[in-house]
């Protein structure tokens, strides 16, 4: 985007770019590592013999810690900036995902679950708060988009095809080796974040005045960019943050689903190898990359021809749900049907993935769609927060995360009951074998968009929580 200079004047910097590059690559990073869950955690419930239900605790458990670390990591890095926090963050989140391939101790592997979640834990407040500062308000919508949904959305589609088709697949490498890879990358990474990102134009001796001018434009919101505490009192009993919260229970509770268990739907539902299993697992990723990008540049493009932020954001975030909710029905129950109607491009897509059968690429293709639309709303939801938080905006968009992370916590543990109560054994040619029906599990995960659709109209991202503090 080309954003003009007042003629005479020094040409701004572009140190912002900088830091917008080190926020993408640190959301790729933390989705990257995340949803190695999903090629992982197949092979760990193997190695313990645990049924769906234990595997949805263990998994949850990254949840308790990153609920935990929510709020606390968004008040320190409102009160004294990101840059460090970060850092080290992105640094010790990296060693505890390289523990999981040096233990075969279960309660171990808990434990470096929990620490993963603490560590993860600032992340996103943290990028929040940065877009916040660094970036001027009419396009920061779609800078957000970029960071928070293509950029973490393509590190969780990237993460099942680098780690299970090209490490595990390709080149033969166990999982434990696989994912010391991975963490060697990410601590190398939080070194040179440590050494390149700012807390903020004005401490950045790289910026120049102009490029502080231009990041200043069009925002009404003249507070410093530090310090303060948010009160509580009139975070929670502000009418759209009530409803933020629930809205976010409800969409991060149904993404775990896309954590951890799309590799298992792929391998149990259509038998694929673990080849297929990562491209399969990464196109839902794909959708939510992709609907990020959109979703960001929409939003932005609304607000400035309605000038109406408030029916510009929800409807967004309304539109998605209700499309994302009816592809999730059809992967419940219609898929059969989808399979027919892309029959005739069967022979060119199963040449490039190498998949069997043509339901394959229905389940996969109304998934990435589902992600799409769901996910055009993330932009959104960072949007929003910092329109109701300010400079509050890490402790806001910790408050939402956390009740996202509630979500995390108990919905594995739903979805695990959920498929032990639809499975069903039987004896083939003397060996026993169970069968999931997976069609209850996406008829909730629909019904849960829905409602998350329905409360983004409740929201209003102009009712700013910045004028009342402790």
């Amino acid at each position: 985007m080309v954003e003009p200079v007042s003629e005479g004047s020094e040409s701004p910097t572009n140190v912002r770019w900088l830091t917008f590059a080190l926020a993408c690559g640190t959301s790729w990073l933390l989705y990257l590592h995340r949803y190695s869950w999903n090629i992982i955690s197949p092979t760990i419930q193997a190695e313990y013999g645990f049924d769906n239900k234990r595997s949805g605790f263990v998994f949850a458990l990254f949840y308790w810690t990153y609920a935990a670390g929510q709020i606390p990591s968004g008040i320190v890095m409102d009160l004294f900036g990101t840059h460090q926090f970060l850092g080290l963050s992105i640094i010790l989140w990296s060693l505890a995902l390289m523990g999981f391939g040096m233990t075969k101790n279960l309660w171990l592997i808990g434990m470096l679950r929990l620490q993963f979640g603490l560590f993860q834990a600032g992340c996103y407040p943290g990028l929040t708060k940065a877009t916040r500062v660094w970036f001027p308000q009419q396009n920061r919508t779609m800078v957000q988009g970029w960071i928070a949904t293509a950029f973490g959305r393509g590190g969780g589609a990237m993460s099942p095809i680098l780690l299970g088709t090209v490490l595990m697949g390709y080149f033969g490498l166990k999982w434990q080796t696989a994912l010391a890879v991975f963490g060697l990358a990410g601590v190398g990474f939080g070194i040179l974040f440590l050494f390149l990102f700012r807390n903020s134009p004005q401490v950045d001796a790289r910026v120049n005045d102009a490029e502080r001018r231009l990041i200043s434009t069009g925002d009404s919101q003249t507070s410093t960019a530090f310090g303060g505490v948010l009160s509580w009192s009139r975070a929670f009993h502000n009418r759209s943050m009530r409803f933020f919260v629930v809205q976010s229970f409800l969409d991060a509770g149904s993404d775990v689903a896309f954590v951890y268990l799309m590799g298992k739907f792929f391998l149990d539902r259509f038998d694929l190898k673990i080849g297929s299993v990562g491209w399969m697992s990464s196109l839902p990723l794909w959708g939510g990359a992709l609907g990020g990008i959109a979703g960001g540049f929409l939003n932005d493009y609304l607000i400035h021809r309605t000038h109406d932020r408030r029916r510009s954001r929800s409807g967004i975030g309304f539109v998605g749900k209700l499309i994302g909710c009816l592809m999730l029905f059809i992967v419940a129950s219609q898929i059969e049907t989808v399979a027919r109607f892309i029959a005739p491009c069967r022979d060119l897509l199963d040449r490039f993935l190498a998949l069997p059968a043509s339901p394959v690429l229905a389940a996969g293709i109304a998934l990435m769609l589902a992600k799409f639309f769901s996910d055009w709303s993330q932009p959104t939801v960072w949007g929003t927060c910092t329109d109701l938080g300010g400079r509050f905006s890490a402790t806001v968009f910790s408050i939402i995360n956390t009740s996202g992370t509630i979500g995390g916590i108990i919905m594995p543990i739903v979805f695990g009951i959920l498929l032990d109560l639809n499975t069903t054994s039987q004896v083939v040619d003397g060996t026993k074998t169970s069968l999931i029906n997976w069609g209850p599990l996406f008829m909730l995960l629909a019904g849960m968009y829905l409602a998350s659709g329905i409360f983004w109209l409740f929201i209003d991202c102009n009712d700013s929580l910045e004028t009342e503090t402790l």
